[in-house]
């Protein structure tokens, strides 16, 4: 059972460990689980470390990311010059078909369509271009049609999960519906609420997934 104070405490502490994080003026409020993160960073990828290192620790039920990217003058790059980048990135990144993906940026913030086959190529196209000077922000808006026509087998979710050490006592229920699949239940971490997912978008011939599992925990009301 954690307070709010203690939770908030565990959440910067978790930030501070990451490396490219150390030294950034990152604040954090917690109330009932549901962290949320402001301040400033000089670049895309301080802001997703910070998302990712919050949502790992144990208590957190939600994340509220209000970081703004802000460059100095080594790191602002004009729009054009972000998008021959990224389009670059991702001709180099093995995981993606580059030409089916879309690029338009727009004051640093790229916005990335299009239809590919399966989710990690989805990831990927953000991880590639993350680390790129002159990005503020990713909107990824590419969509996943599976080549795979045949319907999701919802035992094979079911498996999966319970192949995983990190889910695999916990309440988790799988309904699939053709190529949807909606994840319910009760988990006691975000990160678990996260792996699930994942490991459903991994199964063939999935479309989409609905992540309806909440995320339960004690909390003691004081601060």
């Amino acid at each position: 059972m954690k307070s709010n104070e203690s939770l908030q405490k565990d959440v910067q502490e978790a930030i501070k460990w990451e490396p490219l994080l150390n030294a950034a003026e990152i604040g954090v409020t917690v109330k009932d689980g549901v962290v949320t993160l402001t301040g400033t960073v000089d670049s895309y990828v301080k802001k997703t470390e910070a998302e990712d290192a919050a949502k790992k620790v144990s208590g957190v039920s939600a994340v509220v990311e209000n970081i703004e990217v802000k460059f100095g003058d080594w790191g602002a790059k004009e729009d054009g010059d972000i998008a021959r980048a990224v389009l670059n990135a991702l001709k180099w990144s093995w995981q993606v078909p580059n030409d089916k993906i879309e690029v338009k940026v727009e004051k640093g913030w790229v916005t990335l369509e299009g239809e590919l086959s399966w989710n990690y190529q989805k990831d990927a196209a953000k991880t590639a271009i993350k680390n790129l000077l002159g990005v503020k922000g990713v909107i990824n808006s590419i969509k996943i049609a599976s080549e795979v026509k045949d319907a999701v087998e919802k035992g094979d979710i079911e498996r999966a999960i319970a192949r995983n050490w990190s889910i695999n006592d916990q309440d988790i229920h799988v309904n699939v519906s053709e190529n949807r699949v909606t994840l319910s239940g009760e988990v006691s971490s975000l990160f678990q609420k996260d792996e699930a997912q994942r490991i459903a978008w991994n199964a063939p011939g999935v479309w989409f997934v609905n992540n309806e599992i909440a995320v339960q925990y004690d909390y003691l009301m004081m601060d």
